[in-house]
């Protein structure tokens, strides 16, 4: 899209869009350690922004390059502990990385890409990189393991570190608190998103830049030395890591090329969202939630796309500011329905996990839900079921197995059947923060849009985040939103759902 400095996504005050310099409110430093000018280069730590498109903390490392008159080089590393490390992950993120790797290769930008052999084998290898940085850019990315890794990078280099937001299309700092609703979110979003809409990150940093040319000290390459990516090393790579080997790849492809692809398709079936989204026999959603989690493609390249498919302009918004859902963006019903699940709901879920603490825990539930869930956690289960049973799809629901066994071959589960997934879970656990954990542990583990701030928001929204209480009051459920097969079955197209994802081996139900 060439930066989109053409005039379409002007501020209301008519200035035109920043074009180089990344808003200050997405800037934040973790450490009172100055810059070091004389050093050897700027250091740019890839960790969940994993593209080279409109990446507000590329295009900060590239002015600080620019600036310094110094090389850039950039780290992508993967390593091996994170929880739920299996070959699915890797693989999907190995794939974004040869993505990178071909992209940093038309300039003179050094992409070091590591992948940790072992436990603890890569510990270490940022601090010996920033031992020469004039300053380290990294990802400010609130959720997992991420926000203590960069924490403590913080405290162990000498050097300035510096995360930068560019998660989504409102800077995540800019409200400085949680939002108990959707609605209440959307009326935020309504009054103070023109200046994210005047200052979008350009479409490719790298472009028309001169970069000094440089690289990695030969010191750390043969301490840590640069992963293959080829196609023919990366198998035999994984399968040598101590990983879970058990949660296999999947066909989907990692990285920006199949992420645009994939944006690129839905565009010719955006008109058709509103009436197929829900139904898993038309799979009408788009299907990007993978790319987007592991940050191969940009939720303002996505923005970008609905607005050039709908003709729009900044001035086609509305002047209403009552948290509706409709009317305000000025865009068809179907564009503006995906923008809302794209901007509202993807960023609130960020904003929670930025200003909630304990945002993974059953305590951070609101007091509502947990008493209705507390009231009813002695209720008698009609059924239960292991997590063992969940997990191999092991259940008396058709449905609900379809739609674990989707999980298992596809790492996604349609997005409406993952609402009923979580509703029976519930159902059938011993507690509910049994429950809870068993959400966590089977979404995180086997979804490839999983361990993200989406995939906690739609976990505790079974729970009763972001919902308000329902009637009539249920048994085990209490006042908690209630959702059951049989209404769904009745609701939804599902025959080639359940053909596609029945179990290919019939299993009995476990006792």
């Amino acid at each position: 899209h060439g930066g989109r400095n053409d005039g379409r996504f002007m501020s209301v005050h008519g200035a035109p869009p920043i074009a180089s310099m990344v808003p200050s409110l997405r800037i934040e430093p973790l450490n009172e350690e100055p810059e070091r000018p004389e050093r050897d280069y700027v250091l740019y730590w890839m960790t969940a922004y994993r593209r080279t498109t409109y990446n507000f903390a590329l295009q900060r490392a590239v002015d600080r390059a620019t600036e310094l008159r110094k090389p850039l080089i950039v780290l992508e590393a993967l390593r091996v502990d994170y929880p739920w490390a299996s070959d699915r992950f890797h693989r999907f993120i190995l794939s974004g990385m040869a993505d990178n790797a071909a992209a940093f290769a038309l300039s003179n930008v050094a992409y070091y890409p590591y992948v940790e052999p072992g436990r603890g084998t890569g510990k270490g290898l940022l601090s010996a990189l920033g031992a020469h940085a004039c300053v380290v850019v990294t990802d400010d990315f609130p959720a997992f393991f991420l926000p203590h890794a960069v924490g403590t990078a913080a405290r162990q280099i000498d050097v300035r570190l510096e995360a930068v937001d560019s998660n989504g299309i409102h800077a995540l700092r800019a409200p400085g608190k949680a939002f108990a609703t959707a609605h209440a979110f959307r009326r935020w979003l309504q009054s103070n998103i023109y200046e994210d809409l005047a200052a979008f990150p350009l479409a490719d940093p790298l472009a028309n830049r001169a970069f000094v040319q440089g690289g990695v000290p030969d010191a750390i390459t043969r301490q840590w030395p640069t992963a293959n990516l080829e196609p023919d090393g990366v198998g035999a790579m994984i399968g040598m890591l101590p990983i879970d080997h058990a949660v296999a790849p999947v066909s989907l492809g990692g990285g920006t090329r199949p992420a645009r692809a994939r944006l690129a398709d839905f565009m010719t079936r955006l008109s058709k969202y509103e009436d197929d989204r829900n139904h898993p026999d038309t799979d009408g959603g788009s299907g990007l939630s993978p790319y987007l989690h592991f940050g191969h493609i940009s939720s303002h390249e996505v923005f970008l796309a609905v607005t050039d498919a709908e003709e729009w302009s900044v001035g086609d918004i509305s002047s209403r500011r009552d948290g509706g859902r409709n009317g305000f963006w000025g865009m068809s019903s179907p564009a503006e329905a995906f923008i809302d699940q794209v901007i509202t709901w993807r960023e609130l879920a960020f904003n929670c996990c930025a200003y909630q603490d304990g945002y993974d825990r059953y305590e951070s539930l609101p007091q509502w839900s947990r008493s209705a869930l507390e009231e009813h956690a002695s209720d008698p289960r009609p059924e239960q079921y292991s997590l063992e049973q969940l997990e191999h799809a092991c259940t008396a629901d058709p449905l609900w197995n379809a739609a674990q066994t989707q999980l298992l071959r596809e790492g996604v589960i349609h997005n409406y059947l993952r609402m009923l997934w979580g509703k029976k879970i519930l159902e059938w656990s011993p507690s509910p923060p049994e429950a809870l954990q068993r959400m966590i542990h089977l979404n995180n583990k086997y979804a490839l849009d999983g361990r993200d701030p989406n995939s906690y928001s739609g976990i505790f929204w079974v729970l009763g985040r972001y919902d308000r209480a329902w009637g009539p009051r249920r048994p085990i459920f209490g006042t908690i939103r209630y959702m059951s097969s049989a209404n769904t079955a009745r609701k939804l197209h599902l025959g080639d759902y359940l053909k596609r994802y029945a179990p290919r081996v019939q299993r009995e139900v476990p006792s």
